[in-house]
């Protein structure tokens, strides 16, 4: 067993590295479009809004499996081709997003509004009341649930071997077809992907501690 697994460690290692790139490329570019349709979809005028719930209403509603196919099978057919790995990266982006934006919504509809209106009262600007007002408040109700995001983007990421781009999952499976034992190493896997979600949740915890409520 010792043995088998010091032999798929190089492999692993490289799946990994993948599996890695694929989720921060997911939880950046998610968290920058999340936070745009966020904030299109609480201050945004009524077709910004509209078209903002129904993008994040019918993303939430498809299973992330089928996202991934249709983005990769079905956007040919309309004349866009990706590669595997972009087109993964593109559905997990995507499904990704409209999450943040119904964390960025809860977050800023927390807020009262009675702080708004302050802010406008002293002569904010829209701009100044979000960056000076809104946001830093709204911070602190965002970044719990959006860690735990986080965490399921790393997860996720293990779909992408279906598309045939070698991450963790995949390195794990090809191993496997070559020394034709399967527990060592799925149980290698649990535990890689344990490690760096349970780190995850530890770095939420810390941070969760650092911007905590006051409380009354």
């Amino acid at each position: 067993m010792l043995g088998q697994i010091i032999y798929a460690l190089p492999f692993l290692a490289e799946g990994f590295a993948v599996t890695l790139w694929v989720s921060l490329l997911v939880v950046v570019l998610s968290l920058v479009a999340g936070v745009v349709l966020g904030v299109g979809l609480v201050y945004g005028p009524a077709p910004v809004r509209w078209a903002v719930r129904i993008f994040s209403d019918t993303i939430r509603g498809i299973p992330i499996l089928v996202l991934i196919f249709f983005v990769y099978y079905g956007l040919p057919a309309v004349g866009i081709h990706l590669q595997s790995f972009w087109a993964a990266v593109l559905a997990l982006t995507l499904f990704k997003t409209a999450q943040v934006v119904e964390y960025l919504r809860g977050a800023v509809g927390s807020i009262p509004r009675g702080q708004s209106e302050a802010a406008m009262a002293i002569g904010l600007t829209f701009r100044q009341r979000l960056a000076y007002v809104i946001f830093p408040q709204a911070f602190r109700r965002f970044l719990p649930p959006w860690i735990n995001g986080v965490t399921d983007a790393v997860k996720g990421s293990a779909l992408v071997s279906l598309l045939g781009i070698t991450d963790l999952m995949q390195a794990i499976n090809q191993v496997i077809g070559r020394t034709y034992e399967a527990m060592p190493l799925y149980i290698l896997g649990a535990l890689v992907y344990f490690a760096v979600n349970y780190a995850l949740s530890l770095a939420s915890r810390r941070l969760e501690q650092r911007f905590a409520f006051i409380r009354e």
